[in-house]
């Protein structure tokens, strides 16, 4: 993923999944259950991707990763910004949004779960 158009597409794959424009009309913001789980900015140049992850797995991705910082106007804890200069891998990218999505899911009741088809 290099593109907003790229990180569109992956996140339109990932089931229940919306796009707003809550903040302004330059921060695109994914979310399932009406709870955030991705954002960008679609001006930003380099673009950068912000995603929610563990504790322990955001410390690790910003050690490994200089493209990897603490969330840009977010919990530093629980998200992470990344630059898509290339520098970070595609597969670990996918994965960290499909984990982004994965733990807002978990923390949805059991009904939006399962409308999900995540109970």
């Amino acid at each position: 993923m290099h593109s907003i158009a790229e990180v569109r597409v992956a996140c339109a794959a990932l089931p229940g999944s919306s796009e707003t424009f809550p903040f302004d009309a330059a921060t695109l913001v994914f979310k399932v259950g009406g709870k955030m789980y991705a954002l960008t900015n679609i001006t930003g140049d380099p673009v950068t991707l912000s995603l929610k992850v563990r504790p322990e797995r955001g410390e690790e991705l910003r050690g490994a990763y200089p493209a990897i910082m603490p969330g840009y106007h977010l919990n530093k804890r629980h998200w992470v910004t990344v630059t898509l200069d290339g520098s970070v891998p595609d597969t670990l990218l996918h994965e960290l949004l499909v984990d982004s999505h994965a733990l807002v899911v978990r923390g949805l009741t059991r009904t939006q779960r399962a409308e999900l088809g995540q109970a």
